[in-house]
C-alpha cells in the first residue's frame, strides 16, 4: 500500500481462505472484484429492469428549487509554491496530489468564505466543517476544514482522504478542485447548486417528484458500484447517507465526504474496527455486534437511502426510530399507501417503485449472506415465487 493510502488506525485485517501474498498497487486499469461485482450488477439490473427514465431525459427545473447557472469547470494547474504548512505536513507528501488540483493559500480561503463566517457554514460534523465560498473568478465552492484531533491525527486523516480521492474518477463521485494546508487542512470542491439529498428530502422546499428521485437512486448505485468494483482497490465509503449525496444542477447525485473511507485489499474479507465511526441509522447490525466493515456496510446504508427516497422519512425520526424498522412491517403487509411519500400524490411509475422496494429489502436482509449476494435472487424463477414475493406496488401509481 502506497503512502497515499489511508492509515489503518485501529483496524485489524481478516484474511480470506484464498488470500494471496501479492497485492497489485497499480491503479492504471480498473478491475472487478468477484462477489462484490455480482452484487452491484444485481442491484443495477433490478433497478433498471424495464423502462426507466434517466437524468438526461427530463427537464430538471422544479419550482422553488435553487437554480444556478453552470460555471466553467476547467481545471487549472497549480503554479504556486506551497505556503506555510500546517504542523505535521511535509512538502514531499504532495507528490501524490493531482497536478490539476489548485493549492489555495489561507488568504485565498479566508477571502472566499468571509474569514470562515458562520453565515457561510453549510455543514458540520464531528471531524470537519464545510463553508460556502466564492472564488475570485466567481465560482461557488465548498471548503471542507478539519477541526478535530491533534495535528498529527488531522494530518493522517487528511492525507488518508486525499489518498483515496486522487484515485477516483466517476460522474457520481464528488470531485476535488483544490486543497489548502496553510493554517489548517482544507479540501475545496465545487458547490453543488441543489445542495444535499438530505436538504431536499427533509427541508421545507418543494419536494422532489418521483421522476427525479428514481434516477438519483440509479446514480448512487452506479457510484457505489464504481467504488466497490471499478477501482483497482476496493474502497469502502463507511458513511453513505443522504447528507453526503450532493446534487448537481441537473440533479445528478455525487457521493461526497471520504473522511472515513478505507481501502479493502483483495485478500482481506473485511476490516474490524474498535472505534465507533459512522452515522446512526445507516449502520448495519453486524457493525454494532462485531465492528465488521466491508462492502455490506455501504450496501446497508444504500438501502436506507432508498427508503428515504421512497418514503420521504429521515433515517432516524425525532424519536430515534429507524426508517428501516418503520418501513419493514409496511413492506411485509404491502401497505403502499402508508409507505410511499404522500407528496407523490399517486404520481409514480409502479414498476420502478416495486423494483426500488425490492432492492431496499435485499439491502436490509437480516441474513448477511443474502444481503451480500442479492444477485442470487435473479435465479429464482418467477413462477416459483410465493404470494409474499409478488409486487406490492401493482398498478396503484399513476404514470407521469
Amino acid at each position: 500500500m502506497d503512502e497515499c493510502s489511508p492509515r489503518e488506525g485501529s483496524e485489524e485485517e481478516t484474511e480470506s481462505e484464498t488470500a494471496t501474498s501479492n497485492v497489485s498497487t497499480s491503479d492504471s486499469e480498473p478491475r472487478t472484484h468477484g462477489k462484490s461485482d455480482s452484487q452491484w450488477r444485481g442491484f443495477l439490473r433490478k433497478l433498471k429492469k424495464g423502462p426507466a427514465m434517466h437524468l438526461h431525459t427530463f427537464h430538471p427545473t422544479i419550482p422553488h428549487l435553487p437554480s444556478i447557472k453552470k460555471r466553467s469547470t476547467r481545471k487549472e494547474r497549480n503554479t504556486k509554491s506551497l505556503p506555510g504548512l500546517s504542523p505535521g505536513i511535509d512538502s514531499e507528501m504532495f507528490y501524490c496530489f493531482e497536478a490539476s488540483w489548485k493549492n489555495f493559500s489561507l488568504l485565498d480561503l479566508q477571502e472566499a468564505t468571509n474569514n470562515f463566517s458562520r453565515e457561510n457554514l453549510i455543514g458540520e460534523g464531528g471531524y470537519s466543517e464545510v463553508y460556502k465560498g466564492h472564488l475570485e473568478d466567481g465560482q461557488l465552492v465548498a471548503v471542507k476544514r478539519l477541526i478535530r484531533g491533534t495535528p498529527e491525527e488531522m494530518t493522517a486523516d487528511y492525507l488518508s482522504e486525499l489518498g483515496i480521492l486522487v484515485h477516483v474518477n466517476h460522474p457520481n463521485i464528488a470531485r476535488v478542485i483544490g486543497y489548502g494546508v496553510e493554517g489548517g487542512m482544507h479540501l475545496i470542491l465545487p458547490l453543488s447548486p441543489n445542495g444535499s439529498l438530505q436538504s431536499l428530502l427533509n427541508g421545507q422546499k418543494e419536494k422532489l417528484p418521483w421522476y427525479v428521485r428514481y434516477p438519483i437512486a440509479l446514480g448512487i448505485a452506479s457510484g457505489l458500484a464504481y467504488l466497490h468494483e471499478g477501482c483497482q482497490r476496493r474502497i469502502i465509503h463507511r458513511d453513505i447517507k443522504s447528507a453526503n449525496v450532493l446534487l448537481t444542477e441537473n440533479f445528478e447525485p455525487q457521493i461526497s465526504d471520504f473522511g472515513l473511507a478505507k481501502w479493502l485489499p483483495d485478500q482481506w474479507t473485511h476490516l474490524t474496527v474498535t472505534q465507533f465511526e459512522g452515522t446512526f441509522g445507516y449502520l448495519p447490525p453486524e457493525f454494532f455486534l462485531h465492528g465488521v466493515v466491508d462492502e455490506k456496510t455501504d450496501v446497508y446504508a444504500f438501502g436506507v437511502l432508498l427508503l428515504e427516497l421512497l418514503t420521504g422519512h429521515p433515517a432516524l425520526d425525532e424519536s430515534q426510530k429507524s426508517v428501516v424498522m418503520w418501513a419493514k412491517p409496511l413492506i411485509i403487509s404491502k401497505n403502499l399507501s402508508e409507505l410511499v411519500d404522500s407528496s407523490f400524490n399517486g404520481v409514480y411509475d409502479p414498476e420502478q417503485m416495486n423494483r426500488m422496494i425490492m432492492v431496499a429489502s435485499l439491502c436490509h436482509a437480516n441474513v448477511e449472506r443474502r444481503r451480500r449476494h442479492p444477485a442470487e435472487q435473479e435465479k429464482v424463477p418467477k413462477e416459483a415465487r410465493t404470494q409474499e414475493d409478488r409486487p406490492i406496488a401493482a398498478d396503484r401509481g399513476r404514470r407521469f
